[in-house]
């Protein structure tokens, strides 16, 4: 039994860097847009374009697009900023939080859109913004609330530790607090998004190979086809859990921050 076809093996290097780039030579290349730039831009656009069409004309009795898009924003009020920071703090600091989880989101759902086929989170760019975004913001309100330099000592210093323990432990909770929290938040979104992404690649490349190439092997395409499709469905709930994790943490941080005085 014989195919006609060619195997094409998988190329991350084009898909994470592609070499066909737009607006070259524009502004010493500060506005050069890749393959994955744009989908982030249309990803962004689509978000807009949700929330503007949800809210452009709001009912007292929310009803179609403005009833799930209300839906979603509690889910986030309730479960994740209130959950943690409680009421108050909580719709203080809502419109970050909800930004975070809607731009995870948003950025992760290419990954199973057919054309698109690929996160932006895969790569780090959008990652350590979200996470520069959340590092500002728990230092802001530990800042806010005690000073600056109160607020880094309070974070740093733990009360009651003999004095010459805080030579071991105040360069490990300065590093764990102001430099391991945004790299932890930024690495945790992309390498769940790359790893998932190659997980993919490789069973679908699985499905070509025993197709093309082993035509013997056919009915076992059949077995990782499937199990391909299976594995996108499961990345829905993925896509969901690290936009929730992500802005879980920040919330957590905040959280800290607030309450430094007891740490």
């Amino acid at each position: 039994m014989a195919f006609k076809g060619e195997f094409h093996p998988p190329n991350i290097d084009y898909e994470f860097f592609p070499s066909q780039q737009w607006l070259t030579g524009f502004a010493g290349d500060a506005f050069v847009l890749d393959r994955l730039m744009i989908i982030r831009l249309l990803m962004t656009v689509v978000l807009l374009g949700f929330f503007m069409i949800a809210m452009r004309n709001p009912k007292l009795v929310p009803r179609g697009v403005q009833n799930f898009a209300e839906i979603c924003l509690d889910f986030v009020r309730v479960h994740i900023a209130e959950e943690i920071l409680g009421k108050e703090q909580g719709r203080r600091f809502l419109p970050v939080i909800a930004t975070i989880f809607f731009a995870v989101f948003a950025m992760n759902l290419p990954t199973i859109i057919p054309g698109l086929n690929i996160s932006p989170n895969a790569r780090i760019g959008f990652p350590l913004m979200l996470a520069v975004l959340g590092y500002v913001t728990f230092i802001y309100a530990g800042s806010k609330r005690y000073g600056f330099a109160k607020f880094i000592k309070a974070s740093v210093v733990i009360p009651g530790l003999p004095p010459a323990l805080h030579i071991l432990v105040v360069p490990i909770e300065l590093v764990s607090t102001f430099i391991l929290r945004p790299a932890t938040l930024t690495i945790r979104l992309m390498a769940n998004m790359l790893a998932g992404h190659l997980i993919i690649v490789l069973l679908f490349s699985a499905t070509n190979f025993f197709f093309w190439q082993l035509n013997g092997w056919s009915l076992l395409a059949v077995g990782t086809s499937l199990l391909s499709v299976a594995f996108t469905l499961f990345k829905l709930l993925v896509l969901f859990l690290q936009a929730y994790i992500f802005a879980l943490l920040v919330s957590v941080y905040i959280d800290l921050a607030l309450h430094a005085e007891s740490h």
